[in-house]
């Protein structure tokens, strides 16, 4: 998985890139739209000549039963977990260019571009995510990241916009392995006639917190009068996550479904 989205953070970082580069050569709006579509008919033909795995028909679940799995504690518990990283994450490239527009210091051009940096170690980080848990446990490789990341948005609180123009795009760093791995950890807690309906649920929580962490930091920014405050509250989520992290490497909750090797 960190594999996967290592690839899908390449595409997402060369073809803005690749789009300004047109744009620049004076390259029409029609023909960058012809050039998506062939990208598109490329990748059309590409899947028709894939070899999937044979289709094995699977017992018929309703959105009731679906639903039902909040009450499960691995599924409800990976789903919090992962939206806690969430609402941290989007913190950075939601309201990051907003409190770096204070910053009058001589790396101008890196405030300018941070949301860029960002992106950038994230998505070599899930590279490097992929080497890293071949050789370690991964329940210890989230609570370090964890921890490091709580560390880049407290010391940023603690010391100001300098130090955050440096420690909220290295954060990209350590955010990169945790959604991919507690995605699909959560995922193989379940048979694979559930991979669905618990990939669903953990989405659903993923969009939740997408949506209402910038809302409720922009809601505290704007009743304490700067941005910053708003940034305590994701810090507030970050250390949320570093201890359900730590708590889960310390109790490893979900080993014993883990173990059962579901696929």
């Amino acid at each position: 998985m960190n594999r996967v989205e290592g690839f899908f953070g390449l595409g997402a970082i060369f073809g803005p890139a690749l789009v300004g580069l047109l744009i620049a050569a004076s390259i029409n709006w029609t023909q960058l739209y012809l050039l998506a579509g062939l990208i598109c008919a490329v990748l059309l033909i590409m899947a028709s000549r894939l070899d999937y795995p044979a289709y094995q028909p699977q017992q018929h679940t309703s959105v009731w039963q679906s639903l039902a799995l909040v009450k499960d504690k691995h599924a409800l518990g990976f789903s919090l977990a992962i939206a806690c990283y969430v609402a941290t994450e989007v913190a950075i490239f939601v309201w990051l260019p907003t409190l770096l527009q204070s910053y009058d210091g001589n790396f101008t051009v890196l405030a300018a571009h941070a949301i860029t940096v960002f992106f950038i170690l994230r998505t070599a980080g899930r590279f490097l995510a992929e080497w890293l848990l071949l050789r370690f446990n991964w329940t210890a490789l989230l609570a370090w990241f964890g921890s490091a990341i709580f560390i880049c948005f407290a010391l940023s609180m603690y010391f100001g916009v300098a130090a955050a123009l440096w420690l909220m795009p290295l954060s990209g760093l350590f955010m990169s392995m945790m959604y991919p791995t507690l995605n699909s950890k959560g995922i193989s807690c379940f048979p694979r006639q559930q991979h669905g309906a618990a990939a669903g649920l953990i989405l659903a929580f993923t969009a939740l917190a997408a949506a209402l962490g910038p809302l409720l930091m922009g809601l505290v920014g704007d009743a304490m009068g700067d941005v910053r405050y708003g940034f305590y509250l994701a810090t507030g989520f970050a250390l949320l996550l570093m201890l359900g992290l730590w708590w889960n490497h310390f109790v490893q909750p979900a080993a014993r479904r883990l173990a059962l090797g579901h696929d």
